[in-house]
């Protein structure tokens, strides 16, 4: 079972320069949604191993990532393809709505 990507202000340039397509969740403790989101991410993690990097970024743990993406409501889910945005979502939505966001990024 793969576990999703600790992202941090300091490895998020590494990550997101992944040659596969990057889906990256920018959540919280205290966020309610987040927590609802949170377990679909993980089996996204476990679905896409070996074909998408799926990552998380604590906002209140990093500051600047969130800052520099402008992220004001969380959940908020980006999708990065050779580190650039190539799809947002933001609050939570079903497994299948992200599903097919990385499948449109597979090629």
């Amino acid at each position: 079972m793969a576990n999703t990507v600790e992202i941090t202000d300091a490895n998020f340039e590494e990550v997101i320069n992944s040659e596969k397509p990057v889906l990256v969740d920018f959540w919280a403790e205290w966020c309610g949604p987040c927590k609802m989101i949170g377990p679909l991410v993980e089996e996204l993690a476990t679905d896409y191993d070996g074909k998408a990097v799926i990552g998380k970024v604590n906002v209140d743990e990093n500051p600047n990532v969130s800052a520099k993406f402008g992220i004001r409501s969380i959940p908020t889910l980006l999708v990065f393809k050779a580190g650039e945005i190539v799809d947002k979502q933001i609050g939570a939505v079903p497994k299948g709505v992200l599903a097919q966001k990385l499948d449109a990024q597979i090629a």
